[in-house]
């Protein structure tokens, strides 16, 4: 189970990803991961069962985007367990976040999870997305290995205002996708500490 190496495991790499948090908000994230391995027993929310994997490859990973939110409203598409949602909402408190998934036994669990963790500033979406019509719109829209860019593309249009990004962590594609209402802007390399996978970060502008 988790223990202080896991918390200055993160510490560690928050730091060589020079990322600046409050100790309350690592304390949540290693609360979070514990939260995980207890619901992962009967809920199946993650393959990754090594603490020391789940502090790299579910919270460094997702703080990765970190300095690429914009706005004040953030959705998370896809989101699964909430990655990187939670994690995210943990160290941007100014934000409104939407986690969002169709699979109801992980929005229970992310639901619990905001619960124990106090993210009174964080709504789960137990939908599909190409089902929910926000009543406002979204200044960035995250998805993490959801689906393949052209989809992403097509189905988050209309969660974005006009301006709003799209940050879509990818291991392959990289590559601008022609599509109606976006702009592509560039691809990002994100660097996790002792993950040794390629991860970028490739955002589009809605237009």
């Amino acid at each position: 189970m988790f223990n202080e190496a896991h918390r200055l495991q993160l510490e560690r790499g928050l730091a060589e990803m020079k990322i600046e948090l409050p100790s309350q908000s690592i304390a949540k994230m290693i609360d979070f991961l514990r939260m995980m391995v207890k619901w992962n027993k009967v809920y199946n929310l993650s393959a990754i069962r090594e603490p020391e994997q789940m502090v790299n490859m579910h919270l460094l990973d997702s703080l990765a985007v970190l300095p690429f939110l914009h706005g004040k409203r953030c959705i998370d598409v896809g989101t699964g367990a909430g990655l990187p949602g939670i994690p995210l909402a943990l160290a941007r408190s100014d934000m409104q976040f939407a986690l969002l998934d169709s699979n109801s036994k992980k929005t229970r669990f992310i639901q619990q999870a905001c619960i124990e963790l106090g993210l009174d500033h964080v709504s789960v979406l137990n939908e599909r997305i190409e089902e929910y019509q926000p009543e406002q719109k979204f200044d960035t829209v995250t998805a993490r290995a959801f689906t393949s860019m052209p989809n992403l593309l097509v189905k988050t249009r209309h969660l974005l205002a006009l301006g709003g990004r799209l940050l879509a962590m990818k291991s392959k594609e990289t590559k601008a996708v022609d599509s109606k209402g976006f702009q592509f802007s560039c691809v990002e390399s994100l660097v996790i500490p002792e993950l040794e996978v390629t991860r970028n970060l490739v955002i589009y502008t809605a237009v």
